[in-house]
């Protein structure tokens, strides 16, 4: 025996329905259309639901301007952190040299700053 498969509705008959049972005024004529078409109440609910948040989501403001490069903003991102990068060392170089004078300027005072310490 065939196996009974599910009824798939294309969305312009969910549209077709959805206007005839918008037209409906009579009590019993959804009924009587639901019958006819082969469709719950359920399903005409859920695409009431549907057709309302498409027309919402078409209300909505659009972003404007071109779309996003995934593969662009990667390689923005990768350009920012190298520059970033190259700051911070050019900053702890100075702090080296910085430091070192430090240390030659105690050692002429007398008083040697400890070494141990530095440079892990």
């Amino acid at each position: 025996m065939p196996r009974a498969r599910r009824r798939q509705f294309s969305n312009a008959d969910k549209r077709r329905i959805l206007d005839a049972a918008d037209r409906c005024t009579q009590p019993g004529e959804i009924g009587a259309l639901l019958r006819r078409e082969g469709v719950y109440s359920s399903s005409l609910s859920t695409w009431r639901r549907q057709r309302e948040a498409a027309e919402l989501a078409a209300l909505a403001p659009q972003k404007r301007g071109p779309k996003p490069d995934p593969a662009a903003a990667e390689a923005r991102q990768i350009a920012q952190l190298m520059r970033e990068n190259e700051r911070l060392k050019s900053q702890l170089d100075k702090a080296h040299l910085i430091i070192e004078v430090q240390k030659k300027v105690a050692a002429l005072l007398g008083s040697p700053i400890d070494d141990t310490h530095d440079k892990s």
